[in-house]
């Protein structure tokens, strides 16, 4: 035979290997989705944590509650281990009072929707009451007199950028505002700071979220309102300079505390020391009822878990689910779970993250090695039936984040985002918001990624 006919007959071979690798996986990434798609049990998962339980700030009695659901649920699992890992967590209080009123010339009372950013100052008891000035950046801040600001209210009117598809990108070009605004007004003299919502809906939702102070500069509240009464409040103050606002705020922040990260795992029956895992926080805002964020994520979670026990699919490495607290207001959580991973010297290969809403999966983005991101684009044709095509090296995920050591490979879930900052951090963040549908395929999406890493690296 010569060697022509050899190197014929060698890649016919391979050839023939692909096509029944690919048949084999394209065969088993179907039955997952059957399998979730009709006997999923992450809608209804979801249900009982937003209605039965309901937000679950960091520290909350709520939080505790969802802590013992999630560890029950991986439990009813028959995992080989199920455990909860202890983290010190902060424990902010939002209180029963935030009231945020505006007043003109023309317009002697306005009574805003407003709520607390989390981690703000109360005021005492008292009313802060002052003159408000309005802000579009950092840039106009900086060019106004201290004397110009001391004593009154600033206000952030900077809204998200609606010509940029990716909403993710519209949001971290605003999101400074709502962290760093108080620190940078508070170095003016200012009183108190209010922040336009951080959302593209026009509507009278409130969207809270986390905020941050130094100690050497003096720690002023932060209230966020609606789209709507941004809106309002420019108009007023272009009306009349002198409009002016006052502000009661009753929350604050307690000594830090206890709290858990939850954790199960399937054992691998080739590799059981080399861990990938999959994961979303427990924790949300204490306003909504955490729906999208992020119980979609941790719903969609245990999903994944689920679905290899379902199946009876044996996984080679570790399958790892984490469900973790408090990545809102400090990422305790990621940072305490990391700590635990150098501690015991755990290999982890690759950590998903699911924390962008329960909204029709797109894809994943990637925080790894060049051979890493095109290991994963190399599954991209096995995602084509399912209209998923974004692979693409970005961002993993906050609760993830800590574990970046450049040798784990860390993916975040990519939805689609249109819809996602109508409800983040919200109150409308709620069940009755989230399509089964488009969260049963978000669950599909990565475990079928879990299933071909578990199988190909």
């Amino acid at each position: 035979m010569n060697s022509y006919k050899i190197l014929l007959i060698s890649f016919l071979l391979f050839c023939s290997g692909v096509f029944f690798s690919n048949n084999k996986d394209s065969a088993a990434l179907a039955r997952i989705h059957e399998h979730i798609l009709i006997k999923g049990q992450s809608y209804d998962n979801l249900e009982e944590l937003c209605k039965n339980i309901g937000h679950r700030i960091t520290a909350s009695p709520a939080s505790y509650e969802a802590i013992e659901w999630g560890k029950q649920k991986l439990e009813e699992l028959k995992l080989d281990s199920v455990w909860l890992q202890p983290i010190t967590v902060p424990h902010w209080v939002r209180g029963d009072i935030e009231r945020l009123d505006f007043s003109s010339k023309s317009t002697p009372l306005h009574i805003s929707h407003c709520t607390a950013l989390g981690g703000s100052v109360g005021t005492d008891g008292n009313v802060i009451s002052g003159q408000v000035i309005e802000v579009k950046d950092w840039d106009e801040l900086d060019q106004i007199d201290r004397k110009a600001i001391e004593g009154k209210v600033v206000f952030f009117n900077q809204p998200m950028n609606p010509a940029l598809i990716n909403t993710f990108r519209a949001y971290g070009g605003c999101a400074g505002y709502r962290v760093y605004g108080s620190i940078k007004a508070a170095e003016k003299g200012a009183s108190a700071v209010i922040i336009r919502s951080l959302t593209l809906k026009n509507d009278e939702n409130p969207h809270t979220g986390m905020m941050k102070y130094v100690d050497s500069i003096p720690k002023i509240p932060g209230v966020a309102i609606s789209s709507k009464d941004a809106y309002t409040l420019s108009e007023m103050i272009k009306d009349d300079p002198k409009t002016s606002v006052k502000l009661k705020l009753s929350c604050q922040t307690l000594p830090d505390t206890i709290s858990y990260n939850v954790i199960g795992e399937i054992k691998g029956t080739e590799k059981p020391e080399e861990v990938i895992l999959v994961g979303g926080h427990l924790d949300s805002w204490d306003i909504g009822e955490g729906a999208h964020d992020d119980g979609a994520g941790v719903v969609q979670s245990l999903e994944t878990i689920r679905t290899f026990q379902m199946l009876q699919i044996k996984p080679k490495h570790t399958i790892r689910c984490v469900l973790y607290m408090n990545e809102e207001n400090g990422n305790m959580g990621g940072k305490g779970y990391a700590k635990y991973v150098k501690e015991y010297n755990e290999k982890h290969l690759l950590a998903l993250e699911t924390d962008r809403g329960g909204f029709s999966p797109r894809g994943f983005s990637i925080d790894g090695t060049d051979e890493q991101v095109k290991a994963i684009k190399s599954f991209q044709n096995l995602f084509d039936p399912y209209w998923i095509h974004l692979f693409q090296k970005g961002y993993g995920g906050v609760d993830i984040g800590p574990l970046k050591d450049g040798k784990v490979c860390l993916v975040g879930l990519v939805p689609d985002s249109q819809r996602y900052f109508d409800f983040h951090h919200a109150k409308s963040d709620v069940f009755e918001n989230v399509n089964e549908r488009e969260l049963k395929l978000g669950a599909a999406a990565i475990t079928s990624l879990i299933y071909l890493a578990d199988r190909y690296w």
